[in-house]
This record gives C-alpha cells, sequence and structure tokens, in this order.
C-alpha cells in the first residue's frame, strides 16, 4: 500500500510543476498614471543632425576659375631673376624661338614659240609662330633681253591662327618703265581641302588700286610625284597707262606642274602654263607692240634652305 501510494505521488508531481495558474501577472510600472498629456515632439522640433551646417550648392562648371599663382616655389631657393631667365629660355625653346627660310615656289625656264624666257616666284622670312619679317619677289623676263616685270614686297605677318597670317608691308616695282610703290595688305594660309590661297591689295602713291589673287593644290600622285594645279588672277579698279595695266580683270594666268619630291627641300618639276591679258591690259600691250600671252612648256624646282 505504502509502495502504490509513493508512485501516484511521483506521476502527479511534473502536472503540479507546469501549472501557472498560481502566478499573478507583473506589476505595470506606470499603471494609474496619466498618459494624455504627453505627446509626441513636432517633426520641426527634432534635433537635425546637420543644424547650422552650410549647404551650398555644388559649384557649376561655369564658374570662374581661381586666380593663378603669382609666385614660384623654386624662387624661394634660386632666387626669382634665376628662375625668370630659365623661363624665359623654355619658352623660347618650345615654340617662342625664330627661325628663318628661303623659299623658291616657281624657279623655271619657260619655252615659248619664238621667246624662250625665265620666271621666279619666292619669299624668305625670319621670325616665330605668330611674327615673321617677309620679304617675297616675283618676276619674269626673256633670254637675251631685258627683265619685262619685277617686284619686291617687304611686309610685316601676324598669324591670325593655325592657318591664315595677316601680311601688310609695301610693294616695289621694278619691272620695264615701271618704279611704282604700293602699299600692301593681303593674307595668305590653306584653305579647307588644303587649298594654298594668297590674296593681297595693292595702293599706289598715285591711288591706284590693284589686287592679286593666286591659289595652289598639291595633289600626291605616287609616294614621289606631287601634280599642282595653279591659278593666278590680277585685277585693277582703274585704268594705269604707266604701267599699261587696264580696269578689271587685266590678267590670268593657268598652269599645271607635275612635281618629282623625293626630298621635299629639292623637288624638280615640268609642267605647262597659260597666260592671257585681257581687256584694256591687252590693248596697251598691242599698243606698245607686245603680245597678249600664250603657252609655254615650263621646267624648273621648287627649293627651299
Amino acid at each position: 500500500m505504502r509502495l502504490a501510494a509513493l508512485l501516484a505521488l511521483l506521476l502527479a508531481a511534473p502536472a503540479a510543476a507546469q501549472d501557472h495558474s498560481a502566478h499573478s501577472a507583473p506589476a505595470d510600472p506606470h499603471a494609474g498614471h496619466d498618459m494624455s498629456a504627453m505627446e509626441a515632439p513636432a517633426a520641426a522640433e527634432q534635433t537635425d543632425p546637420h543644424a547650422g551646417h552650410g549647404m551650398q550648392a555644388p559649384t557649376g562648371a561655369s564658374a570662374p576659375a581661381p586666380a593663378p599663382a603669382d609666385d614660384r616655389a623654386a624662387d624661394r631657393y634660386w632666387g626669382a631673376a634665376a628662375m625668370a631667365r630659365a623661363e624665359r629660355a623654355m619658352r623660347r625653346e618650345h615654340g617662342g624661338g625664330s627661325w628663318h627660310q628661303l623659299r623658291f615656289d616657281l624657279a623655271e625656264v619657260q619655252l615659248r614659240a619664238g621667246r624662250d624666257g625665265y620666271r621666279w616666284d619666292g619669299e624668305a622670312w625670319i621670325g616665330g609662330d605668330i611674327d615673321r619679317l617677309v620679304l617675297k619677289s616675283e618676276g619674269s623676263g626673256s633670254f637675251g633681253g631685258a627683265v619685262d616685270d619685277a617686284e619686291v614686297h617687304a611686309l610685316y605677318g601676324r598669324a591670325l591662327d593655325p592657318y591664315w597670317t595677316l601680311q601688310a608691308g609695301i610693294r616695289q616695282d621694278l619691272a620695264r618703265g615701271s618704279r611704282a610703290t604700293y602699299a600692301a595688305i593681303g593674307v595668305e594660309g590653306m584653305a579647307p581641302y588644303w587649298l594654298q590661297l594668297d590674296a593681297a591689295l595693292f595702293l599706289s602713291t598715285n591711288g591706284d588700286l590693284l589686287s592679286r589673287i593666286e591659289g595652289a593644290y598639291d595633289q600626291r600622285i605616287t609616294q614621289d610625284l606631287v601634280l599642282q594645279p595653279r591659278m593666278e588672277l590680277d585685277l585693277a579698279a582703274q585704268d594705269v597707262p604707266q604701267t599699261a595695266i587696264g580696269a578689271g580683270l587685266s590678267q590670268v594666268e593657268l598652269g599645271l606642274r607635275l612635281r618629282y619630291e623625293r626630298a621635299r627641300a629639292f623637288a624638280p618639276y615640268l609642267g605647262i602654263s597659260w597666260d592671257r591679258r585681257l581687256g584694256r591690259t591687252a590693248d596697251f600691250a598691242r599698243a606698245r607692240g607686245d603680245g597678249t600671252g600664250g603657252t609655254a612648256l615650263v621646267a624648273g624646282v621648287r627649293a627651299w634652305f
């Protein structure tokens, strides 16, 4: 009997241990307190972690650049005078230097029916990339006779951009029966499609206004052969009897030359040239017994030094 009572007691003990009905809920610390007077803080009163910080808009691309530094750190060690000399030397060696060149675009013999002659067109210059002193000369003549026409230009050249140069100065004619002096202004450079252009206005001491336009294009045929079409137009605003020039388009020259350019500094060529005096200029030429133009076979060299 005692053993049965003990087993019944052991079986009843776990069930009693799992019974929480006798436990009461923990006391609420705010029980009995009136919470209606407390409100959540307003949005404007919440703490802003960036309060008081300047929040300027980011600087745009159009904002002015900062001022360049007006001193060099090296000045403190080598001295401002020594560094100024070094800067001038650097500028001279990297684009600020002076160069010179003598170039003949045309130096040729012209074979015409009954009258062989010669012609030249060249220039020499000295200066830098921006400013230059330019001397030009061109003319023609007949073998065994006097020079038919010759002129010399002394010009100041100022680069307008990488392709065009403004030139201004004086022109002096040395031709037969003409010693006219002109003020000259013009441009020369490279037009689109690599067309070489030279245009100028000339105003004489007598008030005569002349103009000249020259154009050439180098078409490479092979690595060594270059075909060059060339054109020259002379115009006048009025008749100039003392130099046998008529108003309007006074003279036209067209040429085609094939150049062997194995070395660009010395390139021989062969070609053909056609020229014609027009209008009143042709009348002046006939009156003094000169021809009005014709066709010539040419042989010459294009060179620079």
